[in-house]
C-alpha cells in the first residue's frame, strides 16, 4: 500500500496539487451473529482503501478510492482538480503537518493471537450461556474481530505505518416483549476480552426489568449506566471539534475558559491510550497521538485541532486531525470516588437508565437534545429497583454535565453501533434530569 501513496503522490505533484495525504487502509474484519441463543450469520470481509486529502492554491477537496488501479487513481486526481478550479479558495486553510515524526509502540493495539483466532464461535457460546443462567429466556447480538493496517504518506513529508486488533461483542438479553438488557466488552488485546461479562449484564438487566409500568413524567435525579451515558459522550465528542463550532454544530462556541459542567468533571481525548477502540500511533496527518484535556475541573479547556486549524487560532494541532476535520479517538469521563451502591444511595426518588438510542439535537449550538431509554429501565425508590418503560429524556447537554453530583470508581470502555467513538465512563448520577413520556 504504501507503493500505492508513492503513485498518489508522484501523480498529484505532476498535476500540481500542493498539500496531498494519502491514508490506505487494510481492513480485515470478521462477524458472528447471532439470535434465538444459537449463531446465524458469520462472515468475513477484506478490504484495501485509499482516503485522500488534496489541496490546491487553498482549495481543499477529500475523496474515498476502493479501486486502487493505477488508471482509476489517475482519473479521480483529475475529477479532484477540475472540480478545485471551480472552487473558491479557502482563506482560512494554513497546510498540513511538516513531517517526520517519530512514533512510539502504544501497548495492548496489537495482538497476534487475535488473527491468528480461528474460532471465535466459543466466546459467542460463552456470552450466550451466561445471559440464560440470569435469568434470559432469548440471547441476540453480534461480535466482531478486527485486524487494520494503515499506511500513511504526505507531501509533506510524513510516511507512517500503524497495526492495530481489536475484538468486541454486543449482547442484548430478552424474557419478554418488554424485557430486555444489553451489555458490551471491546478490547484491542485477546487477554482483556470478557464475554462473559457482556452476557452477565444483558441477562441481570433483563430479568430485573421484568413486568415495567407506565415511567412517570418530571424531573429526577437520574444514574446513567456507563453504556447509556457513553452514547451522550459520543455525541458530545464531535462538538468539540472545532470544525464543529465553526459549523454551528457545537454548544461550546465561544466557552473556551468558561465553566460548562460541575467542578468534578474532566473530560479527556486520548489518543494513545493503552487498549483503547479508537487508538492509532498517529493522526491522519502523521503527529503522534497524545492526551488532550478538553474540559478540566468542568472548564472548557480546548477544542479539538488539527494543524490548520491550530494555526489559525494561534495554538498547535491537538493531535486530532481527520481528512477533512479534527475529531475525537477515545473519549474519557475521569472517574470520582463511588462506588456503584453509594451512588444508588444517594437517590431517594430517582431513575436509572440503563441504555438509550435515538439520541437527536433539536439544536446544537444550544445543546438541546433527548434520547429513548431502551432495554432495563427502573425507578429507584430508596434502594428499590421497580422496573417501567416508555420515557424519554428531554434536556439539554450543558445541563447535564452542570448537573452531575456523583461518578463512580470505576471506569467503562464501551463501543458498538450507538458509540462510534470509544468513550470510557463511570457510573454517572446527574440531577434535575427532564423526564417525558415517550411517543410511540
Amino acid at each position: 500500500m504504501f507503493n500505492v501513496n508513492e503513485f498518489i503522490l508522484k501523480k498529484a505533484d505532476e498535476l500540481g496539487f500542493g498539500d496531498v495525504v494519502a491514508l490506505s487502509y487494510e481492513n480485515r474484519r470478521r462477524q458472528v451473529r447471532f439470535a434465538n441463543n444459537e449463531i446465524t450469520v458469520a462472515k468475513f470481509w477484506h478490504e484495501k482503501m485509499v482516503e485522500l486529502f488534496v489541496e490546491m492554491d487553498r482549495r481543499i477537496a477529500g475523496t474515498t478510492i476502493t479501486e486502487v488501479s493505477r488508471e482509476n487513481i489517475e482519473n479521480t486526481l483529475k475529477t479532484l482538480k477540475a472540480n478545485l478550479e471551480n472552487m473558491a479558495p479557502k482563506e482560512d486553510y494554513y497546510g498540513i503537518a511538516n513531517g517526520p515524526f517519530k512514533y512510539s509502540d502504544i501497548p495492548e493495539t496489537f495482538d497476534k493471537s487475535i488473527v491468528e483466532l480461528a474460532e471465535p464461535n466459543e466466546y459467542v457460546e460463552t456470552a450466550i450461556n451466561t445471559a440464560l443462567e440470569e435469568g434470559a429466556k432469548r440471547v441476540a447480538g453480534v461480535l466482531y474481530t478486527d485486524h487494520n493496517r494503515i499506511y500513511l504518506s504526505t507531501s509533506t513529508g510524513v510516511e507512517a505505518f500503524d497495526e492495530g486488533t481489536g475484538i468486541e461483542i454486543s449482547v442484548r438479553a430478552f424474557i419478554g416483549d418488554l424485557e430486555s438488557g444489553h451489555g458490551t466488552n471491546s478490547v484491542r488485546a485477546l487477554k482483556k476480552f470478557d464475554p462473559e461479562l457482556a452476557g452477565r449484564k444483558a441477562g441481570e438487566i433483563a430479568k430485573l426489568a421484568q413486568n415495567p409500568e407506565q415511567g412517570p413524567e418530571g424531573k429526577f435525579d437520574v444514574i446513567f449506566d456507563p453504556l447509556a451515558f457513553a452514547n451522550l459522550l459520543s455525541y458530545m465528542s464531535f462538538m468539540t471539534s472545532a470544525y464543529a463550532a465553526e459549523a454551528g454544530f457545537s454548544f461550546l462556541v465561544n466557552k473556551l475558559g468558561q465553566k460548562v459542567a460541575n467542578e468534578i468533571v474532566t473530560i479527556k481525548d486520548v489518543g494513545n491510550m493503552p487498549n483503547g477502540y479508537g487508538t492509532r500511533k498517529f493522526d491522519d496527518e502523521g503527529v503522534p497521538t497524545k492526551e488532550t484535556t478538553i474540559i478540566e475541573n468542568g472548564t472548557f479547556k480546548t477544542f479539538l485541532l488539527n494543524t490548520s486549524l491550530g494555526k489559525k487560532y494561534g495554538t498547535e494541532t491537538t493531535a486530532n486531525a481527520g481528512l477533512m476535520m479534527p475529531h475525537a479517538w477515545n473519549i474519557v469521563l475521569e472517574p470520582g470516588d463511588y462506588t456503584k451502591e453509594e451512588l444508588f444511595s444517594e437517590i431517594k426518588r430517582g431513575i436509572y437508565i440503563t441504555n438509550v438510542w435515538y439520541t437527536r439535537f433539536q439544536n446544537y449550538v444550544a445543546g438541546d437534545f433527548s434520547t429513548i431509554p431502551r432495554d432495563g429501565i427502573f425507578l429507584v425508590e430508596n434502594g428499590e429497583l421497580r422496573p417501567i418503560r416508555n420515557i424519554r429524556v428531554s434536556d439539554n447537554l450543558q445541563r447535564i454535565l452542570e448537573g452531575i453530583k456523583g461518578l463512580g470508581k470505576e471506569s467503562y470502555h464501551i463501543h458498538w453501533w450507538e458509540v462510534d467513538t470509544p468513550v470510557s465512563t463511570p457510573y454517572v448520577l446527574v440531577e434535575d434530569v427532564g423526564i417525558t413520556r415517550a411517543t410511540k
